[in-house]
This record gives structure tokens, sequence and C-alpha cells, in this order.
């Protein structure tokens, strides 16, 4: 039997990141066969990968790219911020969007078989993805993406790694770059008033009204007057209304210059808006939360009954 050294375990460690009791255990199995041992950690990885698979990534990064006219703006997920921190978490996360930009994947499925190998893992950005979550020990994973390819030029803005936005633009650079970091800012859900999404529109809608009736139901009880239906509907509509300006993307104050409205910007700096595109990371996703002194308690009374 081949003696494992402390170098060899060493050696299989840099390779894999694997614990060094585990890289020990796969060289005594493999004989001290290096490429056989790091079969056999792969495989464990493996394993770890699918017990990881189930757990929430509502942490992440929103990754962007460009060249030329092409683009795509990616959200991949994982379950803690420190992984957001990770080198080998982010390289997979620049080069996915930049295959999405370069091949056009038609959705999360042919991303993931896209060619691509790292830190020995491969060859699909699927096999990497499966194992950096065994290597790593934390559940990651491809949520969304959007590619652009009209002919229209872009410009792009992520703020630290959670907010990113894609900007399509015919005119000025700049201008289109202002735009860009004032979506993330500020948030619009459309371009104008017309473009906000009817449910979106009904739901301020019955809000309004739900808060007139409240305010009616107040006045009868305290004996004031009610105000005439015609009235009421009058500050509904001027619910609605401010509702639109606040949303949409040319009606809003400008961050920059809060005297003049985006659509005054880029009508100012000779710019037009064709599209945009936010990712905020975990919109939409429930996080778990941890209550620690319940799995504490848990903890203690498993190990009661072991006694």
């Amino acid at each position: 039997m081949v003696a494992i050294t402390a170098s060899m375990v060493a050696e299989l460690r840099g390779k894999t990141d694997a614990p060094m009791m585990e890289c020990k255990k796969a060289l005594t199995e493999a004989d001290g066969n290096m490429e056989k041992a790091e079969e056999l950690l792969r495989v464990k990885l493996g394993n770890k990968a699918g017990k990881a698979a189930a757990r929430i990534t509502a942490e992440g990064v929103v990754a962007s790219f460009i060249e030329g006219s092409t683009g795509a703006l990616l959200e991949v997920n994982c379950e803690t911020d420190f992984v957001t921190k990770n080198d080998s978490f982010l390289a997979l996360c620049k080069a996915a969007v930049e295959l999405i930009a370069k091949q056009n994947p038609a959705d999360l499925a042919a991303l993931g078989a896209l060619a691509y190998s790292q830190d020995g893992f491969g060859p699909t950005l699927e096999d990497v993805r499966k194992g950096l979550i065994g290597k790593i020990g934390e559940n990651m994973s491809f949520r969304r993406f959007k590619r652009f390819a009209s002919g229209a030029k872009l410009a792009s803005y992520v703020h630290g790694t959670r907010i990113g936005v894609v900007v399509e633009f015919e005119g000025d650079d700049a201008a289109a770059k202002d735009v860009a970091m004032h979506v993330a800012a500020m948030k619009p859900v459309a371009l104008s008033s017309a473009d906000v999404p009817a449910d979106l529109v009904a739901k301020e809608r019955s809000v309004a009204a739900a808060k007139a009736a409240e305010d009616a139901a107040t006045a009868t009880a305290a004996g004031k007057p009610v105000q005439s239906p015609e009235i009421v509907a009058k500050r509904i509509e001027g619910g609605v209304q401010k509702f639109l300006k606040e949303v949409s993307l040319y009606n809003q104050a400008f961050v920059k210059n809060d005297k003049q409205s985006v659509e005054q910007m880029l009508k100012e700096r000779g710019t037009t808006i064709k599209s945009f595109t936010l990712y905020v990371v975990g919109e939409g996703i429930e996080k778990k939360v941890d209550d620690f002194a319940a799995e504490v308690a848990a903890q203690v009374a498993a190990a009661k009954q072991g006694a």
C-alpha cells in the first residue's frame, strides 16, 4: 500500500477544495492514485450538491455583459451573502452571462447545456454549477436572464452586485448610463404611464376606492357631510394618476436633477430609450427565516433523547 503523505493530501485539497480528511480518505481508497482520488471526490461532491439542491437561494448577484449591440443580464442565486464574494462563484456568473450574450440559449436548460469548464468541473455550465455546489457547500442556481440583440445601443449599470439594469437606447451614451443608474435607484415599472401593466393600475384603483369608502364611513360616523360621488371619483382618479407618475420612467423626477423629469432630460440630450430591464436579487423569493433559539432547543432535546 502506498503511504499517503501530507503533501499528497495538500495537492488534492488544492485541486478540489475538499476537507483534508476527505482528501486523505480518497487517496487511501485510490491507493495514492491522484486522478482516481480526485474522481472519487467529484462523486462525493456531486452527492453533496444533490442534498443542497432543495435549499432556498434568495441571495446572489446580478451580472451584465455588453459587446457592441449584443448584451445580457443574468441573476444567479445562492443561499448566503458570503458566497457572493467567492471567486469561483463570481467566475461562474461572469462566464454564464457572457455565454448568454454570445450563444443565445433559449432558456435556463439550454444555458446549462452550454460547453464550459472551471475549477476542474465540466464539460457543461450545469456540470460546473453542480460541482461548485459541492465544493462551496451551498446551493446555487441560475434564476433568470435576458439577452439583448435588437440592434439598439446598450448601456448597463450594476449597483454593487444586487441590482442590475440594461437600457436599450439611441443617442447619447452618458445620458443612457444616467438612465440606467436612475432605474436602479428609483425602480420604475414601465417607460410611460401608458405602459404600466393593467393589473397594477387596477390594484391601485382598488386601493384608492377602498380609501375613499373608508373616509366616507368615518365622515358619516362623525356626522360630517360626505363628498359627492363625482368628487370621490375625481379623488380616486387623482390617486391613480399620481401612482402612474411615480412608477413610469419618463414621468419620474431625474435623480441627478429633480427640477426636471427623465423625459425632459432625455429630450435635452437628444436620447431615446427603447426599453429597460431591471433585476433585483431575490425579488419575489420567500427567504427562510431561521429561529436560532428554536434550533438550539431542538438540538438539546435531541441530545437528551439520545443520552
